[in-house]
């Protein structure tokens, strides 16, 4: 199905991606409980092909391009590139971000790539390939003045622009932030209230919200200099007991990485940086806070 996307939702895709770092695992026992091996591995080399859930919606993760009915983006293109080396073929399920993770439990999808963080809470349930992006958070604030916001502690009685059970809202409430919640706006919405003062920051992804400063560079606000905060990893998931499925898909990871090629896509899709390596700035962990 054809879907497009433009400058101005870049957002909308932002605010589904944290709410990914919201998701805990649905799975209550189930699959993830088993005693015996998966043969997850057999079953996809019998069948060909790998089936990976994913959003379509979220830039520059998965999307359609404009004007085009075939899916690309980071995430994307490292799960074609691996299916190819695994001598596989590759098919994508176009889902919502609820439904990816129980789609992955019943065995509808063997894996799902859609920016997801790697959490303490997901691993008790999931297994996760090793990490092909590491980024961490920061805010968008008022060019003029940082919006006042020199420290986290400096939220306190702030105004953030966001997703109501996001990580990062939770992230804003913690240091006493109220949120100010939106429903299906696009992009200059969320950066012209920040910039005329109806809220005071975003807080979201460094290099998602580096795109989309990018895209609007007409409006007054800016990325703090300074905070830069919650280290996460992003990686491909799988069912729990997939290990040897796991195995192929870290060494290919690995080869990938040692090749190039992570780096190459990264800088395909986040404007020149590379994603696939830790930050070379420190991070600050945000504690106290059970996420």
């Amino acid at each position: 199905m054809k879907r497009k996307i433009s400058a101005v939702i870049f957002f909308m895709g932002l605010l589904i991606l944290t709410a990914c770092g919201n998701m805990e695992g649905e799975n209550n026992g189930g699959d993830a409980e088993k005693s015996e091996p998966s043969n997850k591995w057999e079953e996809i080399q019998e069948a060909g092909e790998i089936v990976v859930g994913t959003s379509g919606t979220l830039y520059p993760a998965s999307y359609y391009p404009e004007d085009s009915d075939k899916i690309t983006g980071y995430d994307v293109e490292i799960v074609k590139e691996m299916a190819k080396r695994l001598d596989l073929d590759v098919s994508f399920e176009i889902m919502g971000i609820d439904s990816m993770l129980s789609s992955l439990d019943s065995g509808r999808i063997d894996l799902v790539a859609n920016d997801i963080e790697v959490t303490d809470e997901r691993k008790k349930n999931f297994a996760f390939s090793k990490p092909y992006k590491y980024s961490y958070a920061t805010m968008i604030v008022r060019e003029d003045d940082l919006s006042g916001i020199q420290t986290l502690e400096d939220l306190e009685g702030k105004i953030a622009g966001g997703g109501a059970t996001t990580v990062f809202s939770q992230i804003a409430k913690h240091f006493g932030a109220e949120i100010k919640t939106y429903t299906n706006v696009t992009n200059d919405v969320y950066l012209r209230d920040v910039e005329n003062g109806r809220t005071d920051l975003v807080m979201n992804d460094y290099y998602l919200q580096s795109l989309a400063l990018e895209a609007l560079p007409e409006i007054d606000v800016t990325l703090h200099p300074d905070l830069r905060f919650h280290p996460s990893e992003q990686a491909l998931v799988m069912q729990k007991d997939a290990e040897v499925f796991r195995e192929k898909i870290n060494q290919v990871m690995k080869d990938m990485r040692e090749d190039g090629t992570l780096k190459e896509l990264s800088e395909q899709f986040f404007g020149g940086k590379d994603a696939s390596t830790p930050p070379d700035k420190e991070i600050k962990e945000v504690e106290g806070l059970d996420l």
